[in-house]
């Protein structure tokens, strides 16, 4: 008897059909999951010289995009000017993290104007910079404050996050009762997580590995992925997780806590949930689940530096929400509600009070509450539109934080307090990050600049004009900074990498610039378009004084491009076909990333001069 073959499959699809699934028309078949693929480029245009030498390109490892969960709606090519909304991406972003030995802690930047590090007591390193902060940790975990110096070297006493509150730090004092996460990651039964690839070698890799050698977290659409750069086969993940629907957007690995049988990383989703992972056990525990506390996607998360327990996430309903992995959630009622006539609405005419708008920052929940029993630990409103990512200080006392509505904020975290406020030239905000000295705050965005502000001045330093496109990541090179020159990168959607070197000696002072006491001692009308919103360049700097700071809360104006120092890059190279998503500077390399998973590593010049020079000592040897 003839029997009729099975019909095929209805997900992913039927290539040549234009059939998605269930049979959807419209959309492309998805990508077929592969195996991570590592290249070696040669040739001239895997290169790039500058001052010190030439970057060459040593390694390309490209990361498998996994198709899409079956139970996942289908995405379709939509009118480029159509206004539904998108699937919450975010390209390839990466954590790094070295487990290295005691006795030989990494070298610490250090500059009269930064306070001595602790890191090589706690095993931190400090020298890794990302776009978002330079990791320079200073916080004790013990105590309510910490030493660090000013600006002159003197020691001052500078405060810790939560403190003085003594039902935040009772749970901090026995660190061998810590809680772990319970749930085993490879037998959950959860439908948040699809599955886990461990290596069928991993304890094998995990005892044969060098102690020097760079952990790297990696994630791409609904997948993410746990690299060991120090092995042969690094192209091969130690583990891989997929989850269902929702994609994770960010992470971050504690530094303070982090061992060789234990890690400590958080993970941020498109769904506003939030995962504490073990990768060493294997175990797992998620917070904020299905958005109890805030539902909207998690666009930045970072470990408050010097902390074991404490996290700070940035939602993109413009709220940053500090969590403890170790509590449990709680639906979230604002404790300290502003009144409503702080909070700053259209009036019937239609137009906005622009000034109360951008000053405007609700404290819901206060780090010094008592109630502390469960998430969230603190909980602030910051702006109306999303949170694209923020940074901290090197002496943990402030972030600086980027948004949409195209403003950058500093924030005091210790005090909870709104310092300042600063516009782009136009477009929303995407990256920032902190000078190693904590003197300048670095942003790119949507005006295809990277503008230089000083923190201590309070003033915008120099726009930096390069990029043809909007800028994704910006970071200080630690190596490559001294106590007058500084170092930074940046990469973008224009698949370009761009260097720039800069000292405060070969900028001129804007002729409209004011000192930070001109700054507390001004206040004016702030003139605003009601259709945009932004200050223009011709207002004055509107502040006002809170009765329980010493320090004035800074709306500052777009300075005209005229009047403010213009710095050319030293180099610009495009590195990749795909959209840059980040740029992370290491000690003997450069690490670009893209929308796509590539994952290059440029090696610096002196790495390759240290090779030559060893090859031609053993000719002269074998001679």
């Amino acid at each position: 008897m003839f029997v009729l073959p099975p019909p095929p499959p209805r997900h992913p699809g039927t290539p040549g059909t234009g059939l998605w699934g269930n049979g959807m028309p419209g959309a492309p078949p998805p990508v077929v999951e592969t195996n991570n693929v590592i290249t070696y480029p040669e040739g001239p245009e895997y290169q790039f010289s500058v001052g010190e030498g030439t970057y060459i390109l040593k390694e390309d490892i490209f990361l498998a995009t996994p198709p899409p969960h079956p139970s996942e709606s289908p995405i379709t090519t939509l009118n480029p000017l159509s206004t539904a909304p998108q699937p919450t991406v975010a390209g390839t972003k990466l954590s790094l993290v070295a487990i290295k030995s005691k006795d030989a802690p990494s070298p610490v930047y250090h500059s009269p104007g930064m306070s001595q590090s602790k890191e090589s007591q706690s095993g931190l390193d400090p020298r890794t910079s990302a776009d978002t902060d330079s990791r320079s940790s200073l916080a004790k975990t013990g105590s309510g404050s910490n030493t660090s110096r000013n600006g002159d070297g003197v020691n001052v006493a500078t405060e810790k996050f939560g403190g003085g509150n003594a039902s935040l730090s009772a749970s901090s004092k026995d660190a061998a009762r810590r809680k772990k996460p319970k749930n085993n990651i490879a037998k959950n039964n959860s439908t948040f997580v699809s599955r886990i690839i461990s290596h069928e070698n991993l304890a094998k890799r995990l005892a044969e590995r060098n102690s020097e050698d760079l952990f790297v977290f990696a994630n791409i659409n609904r997948a993410f992925n746990w690299l060991d750069l120090g092995s042969s086969i690094k192209q091969e993940p130690l583990s891989k997780i997929l989850f269902t629907k929702a994609h994770p957007l960010c992470h971050d690995v504690n530094l303070l806590t982090k061992s060789s049988t234990h890690l400590d990383v958080i993970i941020g989703f498109s769904s506003g949930d939030i995962v504490w992972f073990d990768p060493v056990s294997n175990k797992y525990a998620r917070l904020n689940k299905n958005g109890m506390i805030n539902s909207h996607a998690v666009a930045d998360i970072k470990w408050i530096p010097g902390t074991e327990n404490l996290f700070l996430a940035a939602h993109q309903d413009g709220s940053l929400i500090v969590y403890d992995k170790e509590k449990e959630d709680a639906p979230f009622m604002p404790e300290d509600a502003p009144d409503s006539s702080e909070i700053p609405e259209k009036a019937a005419t239609g137009s906005d009070d622009t000034a109360s708008l951008l000053r405007y920052f609700s404290v819901n929940k206060s780090v010094e509450s008592k109630n502390q029993r469960t998430n969230p630990v603190s909980y602030w409103s910051v702006s109306r539109s999303a949170i694209t990512a923020f940074a901290f200080s090197p002496d943990c006392q402030c972030i600086a934080v980027v948004a949409e509505d195209q403003c950058l904020r500093v924030i005091n975290i210790v005090k909870e307090k709104l310092l300042d406020v600063y516009s782009s030239y136009y477009g929303g905000l995407m990256c920032v990050c902190w000078s190693p000295d904590g003197r300048y705050v670095v942003t790119g965005g949507q005006d295809d600049l990277v503008s230089i502000w000083s923190f201590h001045d309070r003033r915008i330093v120099a726009r930096c004009e390069g990029h043809h496109s909007w800028v994704s990541s910006v970071a200080f090179d630690p190596w490559r900074c001294d106590d007058r020159t500084y170092r930074f990168g940046s990469v973008g959607n224009d698949c370009r990498l761009l260097l720039w070197d800069f000292s405060v000696g070969m900028l001129h002072k804007p002729k409209a610039s004011m000192s930070s006491h001109n700054y507390q001692s001004q206040s004016g009308r702030i003139h605003a378009e009601s259709l945009s919103g932004r200050l223009r360049s011709n207002s004055n700097i509107a502040s006002t004084h809170d009765e329980s700071s010493d320090q004035a809360i800074a709306v500052h104006p777009v300075e005209e491009r005229a009047r403010t120092a213009v710095l050319p890059p030293i180099m610009s190279k495009v590195v990749d076909a795909e959209h840059l998503t980040q740029l992370v500077f290491l000690e003997d390399s450069i690490i670009t990333t893209c929308t796509d998973g590539h994952l290059k590593t440029w090696n610096r010049p002196h790495v390759e001069q240290t090779r030559n020079s060893s090859e031609v000592t053993l000719s002269m040897v074998g001679s």
